[in-house]
């Protein structure tokens, strides 16, 4: 998948892209075909850097039903040629998760189209899955003949399909095709789910990695076969080694992640750093500016898990390094920090922001310390961060930070996060908005009778609802 491109977020199309709540409210306000036109460029075009942690489905979903949008352009985009020839599940997935979402509030032509791209389509597993949480009984059996039928009746068509059964997220439809009476359905893909439960089976009698016995040798000799293999298993090495390693073991293991193998001395950081050995601070020192990019990163990954005033301590000193391992102290002290560090914590964010720009990947840990500290001159970077990043992900993490530290924050970017992307962001944004404007008390009520709505929003919702909200 390519990387999105990302428009300016001061425009119509930057703010949908980013799933802000000022995206809904631009767009009711904008002419309707130019807020259409932004709509479905989103959908057809996922904009998300990680379609796997952040949300933008009923988002779009519930803009389609605000301004009325037909799916048209939903209907070209899965069913033209390049569906046959890009099978990527990132070129559909968002369109087949809105179409779910707008099935579930009762749009029958998105259940149409589901149905006829589960039958013809590509991603046929994804239209599949959302088919199984909003279509009834019959629409999903008429499904059986056209999906089956894209496994051939040869072994490996057999094996396919124990495999599709085995690995689908929603099992309803399985279940149900099992059932059926016919030949070629029900007794079909009961041997496929025996099939895949024997697969599993299987698996589970040949084992693959550390055994009852292994020496503190044998698991730095097991974490090497990986690093060769192209697999690391420095950090699950780690824990073995913790297993099998006793008291007699401790000079061999240090002078391992002094001058070890690579992948045996990333192991080695790991198990002192997770014991806390008094040793392992100024090992990680000298790991992070070793010529192996593999052994440096293992060394700034395995500080970043330590706990305890040492590792705080030893942050305190390292937080003005250049380096990746500066970057680290910064994010440890962001999260284990105390008051004292604060200037160190808004500093370190600062820079990352001026430096890397709003979606620096240390920002996360960054933006968290400044809501844990509490640090309210952190606010106008925050808001920064807010507006600019592409992420949807941290700016909720911003918009809890900002709700700490930012008096402005109810009457102002809290408002807006009502109609956010993110389910906790809407969390955040009511329990804190204020009630007072005529659009939180309204919104505030839409969400709560919403059967779409995440449970944790709801009852953020219900606990205003009542006691502070004014009469509309």
């Amino acid at each position: 998948m390519f990387e999105p491109v990302i428009a300016p977020s001061g425009t119509l199309l930057g703010l949908l892209q980013r799933g802000r709540g000022d995206g809904t409210l631009h767009a009711l306000a904008a002419p309707r075909a130019e807020a259409l036109e932004a709509l479905n460029r989103c959908v057809l075009s996922d904009p998300r850097h990680d379609w796997q942690v952040e949300n933008r489905s009923l988002y779009y979903a519930r803009l389609y039903l605000d301004l009325g949008g037909g799916l048209e352009a939903i209907e070209a985009h899965l069913f033209q040629a390049e569906d046959h020839f890009d099978t990527d599940e990132t070129r559909t997935g968002l369109a087949l998760a809105v179409l779910g979402h707008l099935a579930s509030y009762g749009r029958d032509d998105a259940l149409t189209l589901l149905r006829r791209y589960a039958a013809s389509g590509s991603n046929w597993a994804w239209a599949l899955d959302e088919l199984a949480l909003r279509d009834d009984d019959s629409g999903l059996r008429l499904l059986a003949g056209p999906v089956l039928a894209r496994f051939p009746a040869t072994p490996d068509g057999d094996a396919e399909l124990a495999a599709a059964v085995r690995d689908a997220f929603e099992p309803r439809p399985w279940r149900l095709w099992a059932e059926d009476p016919r030949e070629a359905v029900g007794a079909r893909v009961r041997a496929a789910q025996e099939h895949g439960s024997f697969d599993r089976w299987q698996r589970q009698l040949r084992p693959t990695g550390p055994r009852p016995g292994w020496s503190v040798q044998a698991v730095f000799e097991w974490a090497q076969e990986g690093d060769e293999r192209g697999t690391p298993l420095h950090v699950p090495a780690s824990r073995c080694l913790g297993a099998v390693a006793g008291p007699d073991d401790r000079d061999v293991i240090i002078e391992t992640a002094r001058s070890g193998p690579d992948a045996a001395r990333c192991t080695a950081l790991h198990y002192l750093a997770e014991s806390r050995d008094p040793a392992v601070l100024d090992l990680i020192e000298a790991a992070a500016v070793d010529t192996s990019r593999t052994v440096a990163d293992a060394a700034v990954a395995a500080f970043e898990r330590m706990c305890g005033e040492p590792a705080v301590d030893r942050a305190r000193r390292w937080v003005q390094r250049p380096d990746a391992l500066g970057a680290s102290a910064a994010g440890v002290l962001a999260c284990r920090g105390s008051a004292q560090d604060a200037g160190l914590v808004l500093g370190a964010l600062r820079e990352a922001v001026r430096a890397q720009g709003p979606d620096a990947p240390t920002l996360w840990s960054l933006v968290d310390g400044a809501g844990r500290l509490g640090i309210e001159a952190a606010a106008p970077v925050l808001r920064h961060v807010y507006r600019e990043t592409a992420s949807s992900h941290l700016r909720g993490q911003t918009a809890r930070a900002l709700a700490a530290t930012d008096p402005s924050f109810a009457t102002g970017f809290a408002v807006e996060c009502l109609w956010d992307c993110e389910e906790t962001t809407r969390e955040i944004a009511a329990l804190h908005a204020e009630t007072g404007d005529a659009r939180v008390a309204e919104r505030l009520r839409r969400l709560a009778a919403d059967p779409a709505e995440e449970a944790e929003v709801q009852t953020a919702v219900r606990s205003r609802i009542g006691l502070d909200m004014p009469p509309v």
